[in-house]
């Protein structure tokens, strides 16, 4: 993550070369860590607190509580048993007897532990042989005379390579004491601060270095105390104005609007052969609305597996196309990229649209027709992966770029698309099948209006999900059997395409073959990443031709294979899965008249989050409230992808533990950009470093 930036203290700035005791050599391992200014160990927080303020009788000791004793060496025992071991017995006034156990150690440890000595001792006790003990405890050996206990909690930092925790304390105390004052620090209004019931910025750093040992230890472990909550909220409140900030600069410089001539979208909608969901309607109407301002549309559509997002992004497309401009259609895979490609030109071509095909297995004379067509304006309609933002692809006139699966892309690559306009930003619709929580689409895309298609088009049948135990392979295998007999067709998912001794899963290749041995009658196609596209794409079409019984796939066919009589899909170590891309998966099923199964095989024991997965997925089959459970089970950073930028970066913030904050961020956020923008400006500075993060690329 890019270094935060204090504006108006230069020691934020100062590098750590400054500090004593930095030389280049430990300056290299802190850089390694993303440590390079002082306001870096500043916001370099503790993951836990050790309480070294009181001390506790062994006899009151507890197993798996932390506490710190201290006692004199009783026996020393220094053994080899499978490894080097040494054991030290210590007992206090209250005629306990603690043992230190330790794998690791020196010979001069052992010295240290002499018969009589006293030790003080901070760590988790657990049973033992011989009562409790500690495992590597943090001790040091007292000499005569006074020795004072801590005066605040000592805290624990992230551990950094090649830098002891000792030494990575005393740095950041350096650090502490070039804090700047609280006026200089401070950006956020004091009175709304109070009203928050939140401290000073440097009040809150301060408390959280060396909490007092009245502090709520807690609060503080699970990132709840007032000083967190203070942090966490500036820096969201710097990535919702910086997003804020980009969205401002991309509308400032103005779209062309169009005109809005609807002919040929309601000629598609007569030749359709579905009617429209009062959904699709009602979010065609937001997008029509958008591109008729002067300004660059900035759009998400969510929408759930087959609520149909592609008619939505046609009909906005045939708006541009009606101005004689041109729109762009860009999907992360050339197989989902090709899918949108065969729809659209079924549905447009037979209008008198021109629909050209751009990704990189367009090599050649291909290439170069395409690339010129699409300079002349003679290719209307341009669908292709991220080989459309590459240079040497000149758009003649774009008015529109749709942006397929945005959770597959980070803002820099949707942005770059912003450069291919001419005479004005392309208006950008951005569609997603990975329904995003309410709390993550308000920070994550805090650039964009949100719209869902929260509708599925009559016919679709709600698909019934059952967990099945791997040890009833042989049943599900026989279910497969008569269900093909019957005329239907049925998915196998496996998550490896070959076999691994690290991971328990049945790969691919093994289960097609297995596959063929238990069902020779049935006709089976076998579909993995590492195959040709040629290859990968005649078996997919051989399968939508009903050319074949089953197929046995890895999640290549998570999205782009519509397959209306595939009936019954099989998801091998469905627990080696998260909830989206399980329910992504689920949606190729149920897609015709049929009723329709899916079934998670699984192996057995189930940890308790794969269990929550699985019984979260057979008790709904909605996208919404899948995403919201994905989002508490595995945070936003893997459920958006460490690219989305900035989520997977958050220092401090955590978008589920913080949701609460947002509506307090959001207020805020409108009041800065109101009535203080250069405030705004120096928040978001802080905390990303200035505007490179959202510039565009």
């Amino acid at each position: 993550m890019p270094a935060a930036r204090f504006i108006g203290d230069l020691n934020a700035e100062a590098s750590l070369a400054t500090l004593s005791g930095v030389g280049p050599a430990l300056r290299e391992k802190l850089a390694a860590r993303g440590l390079a200014t002082l306001q870096d160990l500043w916001l370099h927080l503790p993951r836990s607190y050790e309480d070294r303020t009181t001390l506790t009788a062994i006899r009151d000791l507890r197993p798996g509580e932390p506490a710190q004793v201290e006692g004199q060496v009783e026996a020393v025992e220094r053994g080899f048993r499978y490894r080097p071991l040494l054991r030290v017995a210590i007992s206090d006034a209250s005629r306990a007897t603690l043992v230190l156990r330790f794998f690791h150690f020196r010979a001069q440890q052992v010295a240290q532990f002499a018969v009589g000595a006293r030790v003080r001792v901070f760590g988790t006790p657990r049973p033992g042989q011989q009562g409790l003990e500690i495992v590597h405890p943090s001790y040091r050996i007292l000499a005569a005379g006074e020795h004072p206990l801590g005066e605040a909690l000592d805290p624990v930092y992230p551990a950094i390579e090649g830098v002891g925790p000792a030494s990575l304390r005393k740095l950041i105390g350096q650090a502490l004491q070039r804090l700047p004052d609280e006026t200089t620090l401070e950006l956020l209004p004091q009175a709304w601060l109070r009203q928050q019931g939140l401290p000073s910025l440097r009040a809150a750093i301060l408390l959280l270095h060396a909490p007092p040992p009245d502090a709520d230890v807690a609060a503080l472990q699970n990132g709840l105390h007032p000083a967190q909550r203070r942090l966490a909220l500036e820096e969201l409140l710097a990535h919702q104005l910086g997003l804020r900030r980009q969205r401002l600069a991309l509308q400032a410089e103005g779209a062309r609007a169009l005109r809005g001539d609807e002919r040929l979208v309601e000629t598609l909608l007569a030749q359709l052969p579905f009617q429209l969901t009062g959904a699709q309607r009602r979010v065609y109407a937001q997008v029509r609305d958008d591109l008729r301002q002067p300004r660059p549309m900035l759009r998400l559509v969510q929408g759930d597996v087959g609520s149909g997002k592609t008619v939505v992004a046609a009909m906005a497309a045939l708006l541009a196309l009606a101005d004689g401009r041109q729109a762009a259609l860009m999907a992360p895979t050339e197989l989902l990229a090709e899918q949108h490609c065969n729809n659209l030109r079924a549905w447009l071509e037979p209008l008198g649209i021109r629909v050209c095909w751009l990704a990189g297995k367009v090599t050649g004379k291909a290439r170069k027709q395409a690339l010129a067509e699409v300079a002349s304006g003679a290719a209307q309609l341009i669908v292709g992966t991220h080989a459309l933002m590459q240079e040497g692809v000149e758009f003649h006139d774009l008015a529109l770029a749709i942006v397929d699966e945005q959770h597959r892309f980070g803002v820099h690559q949707r942005l770059a698309l912003r450069d291919k306009g001419r005479g004005g930003v392309p208006h950008q619709l951005v569609m997603t099948a990975t329904p995003i929580p309410r709390t993550l689409a308000m920070s994550a895309y805090a650039d964009l209006d949100v719209s869902a298609i929260d509708e599925l088009p009559p016919g679709r049948t709600p698909v019934t999900t059952v967990a099945l135990s791997d040890q009833r392979r042989a049943e599900l295998i026989e279910r497969i059997r008569i269900a093909c007999a019957e005329g239907r067709q049925a998915y196998w998912v496996c998550t490896l395409i070959d076999d691994s001794d690290e991971i328990q899963a049945q790969a691919a290749q093994t289960t097609f073959e297995a596959l063929q041995d238990a069902l020779p009658a049935l006709r089976i196609g076998l579909v993995h990443g590492r195959q040709k596209a040629t290859e990968k794409q005649a078996t997919m079409l051989a399968f939508k031709g009903g050319e074949l019984d089953l197929l046995v796939a890895t999640t290549v066919i998570e999205v782009g294979v519509d397959v209306p009589n595939a009936s019954l899909m099989v998801i091998e170590n469905a627990e080696r899965l998260g909830l989206a891309q399980l329910h992504q998966l689920r949606g190729r099923v149920g897609r015709g008249r049929a009723a329709s199964s899916c079934v998670l095989l699984y192996q057995s024991p189930l940890g308790q989050i794969a269990r929550q997965r699985l019984d979260t997925l057979r008790q709904t089959n909605d996208g919404f409230a899948i995403a919201e459970k994905d989002l508490q089970l595995r945070g936003p950073g893997e459920l958006l992808g460490t690219r989305q930028t900035g989520l997977a970066g958050f220092r401090i913030a955590d978008l589920v533990r913080d949701a609460d904050l947002l509506p307090q961020v959001h207020a805020l956020a409108d009041t800065l950009l109101r009535d203080a923008p250069e405030l705004a400006d120096r928040i978001v500075d802080r905390w990303i470093g200035g505007a490179a993060r959202y510039a565009a690329a």
